[in-house]
């Protein structure tokens, strides 16, 4: 488990692109066998990926950076399989996970396991988790039962369709809100017009990217922007006072996740194109 700690937007006034990466970019997740992780300080986010290929993998606390017996003691997850068909076991209870499907598991949970239906086309587990005071029932997330939101314009290239998984008028959760987007062939923006939101952080994972792909990420108080460059299946931090818009070298999807005072998606502060620098 990588730790994070929270930055103060006058020192990232000064960050060059190395320490721009690394304290904000999350650069390796997924990894053949191997459950990885960081902890960010931020809202106390936990993100996460899992790849079983050769057996299943346990979701397990770090005891020495988080303190718990296991790891949903004090915490609640959301999780989304970005690879091929797998499963997610949750106290006995097996849940099987298309592509792009979800799951939410509540606080108290005890036993998580990841596992791969083919090993030669393995499930891509991607998590997100944050601290629970209250208890929700596990749910799954199919992507094919979702509500799309089609927004946006071929004309301004953010022509896309949003997918809420966790939310207040769908899944319930303690305070994780957690969703996907995908942009539609020929289109590259997303977030923009920008915002921050002063009351929740959150988190992109940016994946369904080609090998020679990127996406510019853009960051930082909306008059003191910087960029990261990031690759498929590469994750990056937003605190709350930061923008978090992005444009591509093509179409690419995006799995959002936030955390903080409150669950409303639509509390934002917007910024005005004229006032971004």
């Amino acid at each position: 488990m990588d730790i994070r700690y929270a930055s103060h937007p006058r020192e990232v006034k000064q960050f060059d692109t190395d320490r721009l990466r690394e304290e904000f970019l999350i650069s390796t997740l997924f990894a053949a066998d191997q459950v990885n992780m960081v902890y960010s300080h931020v809202d106390r986010f936990i993100v996460g990926g899992a790849v079983p290929v050769n057996g299943s993998l346990q979701l397990e606390a770090n005891k020495k950076d988080m303190a718990a017996d296991y790891f949903l003691e004090r915490r609640e997850i959301g999780i989304i399989n970005i690879g091929a068909r797998g499963t997610v076991t949750v106290d006995g209870t097996v849940y099987t996970m298309d592509n792009k499907d979800g799951l939410y598991i509540g606080l108290g949970a005890k036993e998580v396991v990841f596992a791969s239906d083919n090993a030669s086309e393995p499930a891509l587990f991607y998590f997100n988790s944050t601290p629970a005071h209250a208890t929700y029932p596990t749910v799954k997330i199919a992507i094919s039962e979702a509500s799309p939101n089609h927004l946006g314009s071929i004309t301004n290239s953010n022509e896309r369709t949003i997918y809420r998984y966790i939310h207040t008028g769908g899944v319930k959760s303690c305070q994780l809100v957690m969703g996907m987007t995908l942009l539609k062939p020929g289109n590259m923006w997303n977030t923009m017009p920008s915002h921050t939101h002063n009351r929740r952080s959150e988190v992109y994972l940016y994946f369904d990217m080609p090998q020679d792909g990127v996406v510019f990420h853009m960051m930082g108080e909306p008059q003191e922007t910087r960029h990261i460059v990031m690759r498929n299946q590469q994750a990056v931090i937003s605190p709350s006072w930061s923008i978090h818009s992005g444009v591509g070298t093509s179409n690419y999807t995006f799995i959002w996740g936030m955390a903080g005072e409150n669950q409303i998606f639509e509390d934002m502060d917007a910024v005005a194109m004229q006032d971004l620098r």
